[in-house]
């Protein structure tokens, strides 16, 4: 007769521990993105690809590299403006004169 007072029992304690939601639905993700700055010059070439505007190579570019930061695709690519990046102040005196750096927004 204590068998089924017991089973009872755990059946209620394992029903209380469950989430409130459970069986609703999952709430919705939020994305996230993140900007990366690479340095225009970083030896591998793929400046060329990345500053020419929106073009398939760029994408293609921009999406691997996206990808091996743990992100799904790129969501924008391009030259980094210049209040993008440090040495944006316009009163102090460049010490050499750099091209800007690349700019890619990954998403998940």
């Amino acid at each position: 007769m204590r068998r089924p007072v017991a089973v009872l029992l755990a059946l209620v304690v394992a029903t209380a521990a469950l989430p409130a939601r459970a069986g609703a639905e999952p709430a919705a993700r939020k994305s996230v993105e993140k900007t990366f700055l690479i340095p225009a010059e970083d030896g591998y070439g793929v400046g060329e690809c990345l500053s020419g505007g929106p073009s398939e190579c760029g994408q293609v570019v921009a999406n691997a590299w996206c990808e091996s930061q743990g992100f799904a695709s790129a969501a924008n690519y391009g030259v980094a403006a210049q209040d993008e990046y440090t040495g944006a102040i316009g009163d102090a005196a460049p010490v050499k004169s750099a091209p800007r750096p690349l700019r890619i927004t990954c998403q998940d």
